[in-house]
């Protein structure tokens, strides 16, 4: 009786940690829509641009949202704006120098208030962003979608797994990253809003 006891907690203790297991996602997107905006709202002029050279890993447990760890990349050169002179200037040593400083990069380093209803948890994620060559500690409130066996549905059947949509709305200074600081304040705005709309794929093997 004991021994049957014993190797059904064993058992039992087995699959809660399979499940319990976090999964890795990847958010290099093959498709492109990846993606990240700014916005530069000055009194005279308002900048707005998007980037698309996302990429990065997120290990995330649906069962423990709370463990999350993980890495988001944006190729610096993939930060693009309509107006063909102001994208250079945008890539130019004064603003991004993006042949110094190629990427941009967010790595998490503490979650807390997390909320979950249903599949999507809300929480405020810390982390360290590298802009630029600067880095700065950030906590910004981040949405996390689990969709269980949705990564066919975008790939067109291509590929069998889950898929982590993330969103994020937050707002750096551009002072803070050694971004422009001549640059007239009614024209090129201290604030930058970024909005980041994600989903990293988690094949199944």
């Amino acid at each position: 009786m004991n021994r049957t006891i014993l190797t059904l907690t064993a058992a039992t203790s087995f699959a809660v940690a399979v499940i319990a297991e976090p999964q890795s996602f990847d958010f290099k997107d093959p498709k492109g829509v990846n993606n990240a905006v700014f916005v530069l709202d000055a009194p005279l002029e308002a900048i707005n641009g998007t980037a698309n050279g996302v990429s990065g890993t997120i290990n995330y447990d649906a069962a423990e949202p709370a463990s999350l760890s993980g890495r988001i990349v944006i190729e610096s050169k993939s930060l693009s704006v309509p107006n063909p002179v102001m994208l250079e200037h945008l890539h130019g040593a004064d603003w991004l120098d993006v042949k110094q400083h190629p990427q941009i990069t967010f790595e998490s380093t503490r979650v807390a208030n997390v909320k979950s209803s249903g599949n999507k948890v809300t929480a405020d994620v810390t982390g360290k962003m590298t802009l630029r060559g600067v880095t700065k500690e950030i906590t910004t409130p981040v949405s996390f979608t689990y969709l269980k066996d949705k990564l066919a549905a975008r790939t067109n059947g291509q590929m069998l797994g889950d898929l982590l949509v993330v969103r994020a709305q937050f707002s750096i200074k551009r002072s803070d990253f050694g971004i422009n600081p001549a640059a007239p304040a009614d024209k090129v705005a201290e604030e930058i809003q970024l909005t980041l709309s994600l989903a990293g794929a988690a094949p199944k093997k």
